[in-house]
């Protein structure tokens, strides 16, 4: 299999008819209309639960620290998830962790409304969410495939990002109406009942038009199984790698917003939620660019990650707001299609018996390095302003994603050529065998 950055990642599915085709799948349609209500809930209570956390210490480390709780769980415990999204039923697995996410986010709403919410209580529930969603998230990126069947995956799992990125655009905006008016507490309360939403939508599945998937037997080593899958194939364990680093130092916004609006704005709430909602804009486009393509190749995911990186550093020194506002927008894009394109190419690469516990891995190194990198990222933005802390996450993806596209190339048996001549394409990745015989030629 080629792995080259000019190449697919997977063999080519069927072409998708349109933009939606997905849509026409009765079970995946009521798992999106589930989802989008539940996913506006969780944006509310990403920002309510940032901006509480601000107002109680006045700290950017504090709101590193909540992130970095939340997605704790998935740096120590996200590959076991995998291994049970892969050995359990995923349908009433997903009823059990929706349930169970419900119901911290009511926690957190009584005790906000109630006017007894501490800094730790968010810690803890934080904490919380991040254990139930190192299960619910293999299960619920792998149950796609069994909704929709291998045609569809790809165009899937693009909707499922446009989905999440379309919740983007209402929550943070009406999170920051809700906060400026009533307080935090209401917005922890409506993500707690929009959890009502996807568990009715796996009720109401038929059961019968699921695509049959067999499920890994209980045994012993299947972590281990997992792991030597992923290490022996270049076209899933490089762009694993390039999405770690994308994750863990890249995708600090809570850390970096807060710091924006509040240190170098001196705005409040609603300027905060504006700025999520403008990212969000770039990333639904993203998503839907995304899902017109009918396979992901892996120059597109080294080439948006290059696009990312350089998007932050100038992002870090726009002198205006409104410049710094647009620019959200274009790093909301290409951050989004580097996920999309990686997650994408990723499970469609995949043998469906170990299918979850290759994304837990990815989810897991892209989420989970938000402990490492959230702290860090806080105690840098406290230390020497959200501008350097900008600048830093975004140099270490450029990086990041300039080093694999050269081990990519590498591995695809492929050479970067420098043409200088007028008319030639200047920089273009070339098959080492036919550079070499066209040498020997001369």
């Amino acid at each position: 299999m080629r792995t080259g950055p000019g190449a697919d990642s997977a063999p080519a599915p069927a072409p998708t008819t349109s933009m939606f085709s997905s849509l026409k799948i009765r079970n995946y349609r009521l798992f999106a209309t589930g989802q989008v209500v539940s996913n506006t809930g969780t944006w509310m209570q990403r920002i309510a639960q940032d901006w509480l956390v601000l107002t109680l210490t006045g700290s950017a480390s504090a709101v590193g620290i909540t992130i970095a709780l939340q997605f704790l769980p998935m740096l120590l415990f996200g590959l076991y998830g995998g291994v049970l999204a892969d050995r359990l039923p995923k349908r009433p697995l997903l009823l059990a962790t929706q349930s169970a996410m419900a119901l911290t986010g009511i926690a957190l709403a009584v005790l906000t409304l109630t006017g007894e919410v501490q800094v730790w209580h968010v810690y803890l529930t934080a904490f919380l969410l991040g254990l139930v969603t190192v299960v619910d998230n293999p299960a619920r990126q792998t149950f796609v495939a069994e909704m929709v069947g291998p045609d569809q995956l790809g165009n899937a799992v693009s909707l499922n990002s446009a989905n999440f990125q379309s919740a983007r655009l209402v929550g943070p905006a009406v999170a920051g109406v809700l906060i400026t008016a009533v307080g935090s507490g209401y917005a922890f309360l409506f993500n707690g009942l929009s959890f009502l939403a996807p568990i009715a939508s796996l009720l109401l599945m038929r059961t019968a038009d699921l695509h049959k998937v067999e499920r890994a037997p209980r045994g012993k080593g299947q972590l281990r199984e997992g792991l030597r899958y992923v290490s022996s194939r270049p076209e899933l364990i490089w762009p694993i790698v390039l999405i770690g680093f994308v994750g863990t130092f890249g995708f600090n916004f809570p850390i970096w917003l807060t710091a924006f609006v509040h240190d170098v704005y001196d705005s409040g709430a609603s300027t905060y939620g504006l700025l999520n909602t403008l990212m969000a804009v770039g990333s639904l486009a993203g998503a839907l660019l995304a899902a017109r393509r009918a396979t992901s190749r892996l120059r597109i995911l080294v080439g948006a990650a290059v696009l990312f990186g350089a998007l932050e550093i100038v992002a870090a020194l726009a002198p205006e707001f409104w410049i710094f506002a647009l620019l959200m927008v274009l790093v909301g894009m290409f951050g989004l299609t580097v996920n999309v394109t990686a997650n994408s190419s990723i499970q469609m690469a995949t043998d469906p018996a170990v299918r979850g516990r290759v994304m837990s891995l990815f989810m897991m190194v892209f989420v989970g390095g938000t402990p490492l990198g959230g702290p860090l990222f806080g105690w840098i933005t406290d230390a020497y302003g959200p501008r350097v802390g900008l600048a830093l996450g975004g140099a270490i993806s450029l990086a990041a994603a300039l080093g694999v596209g050269l081990l990519l190339a590498r591995s695809g048996g492929l050479r970067l050529k420098v043409d200088l001549r007028r008319g030639h394409k200047h920089l273009a990745f070339v098959p080492k065998q036919r550079e070499e015989s066209l040498t020997a030629a001369v």
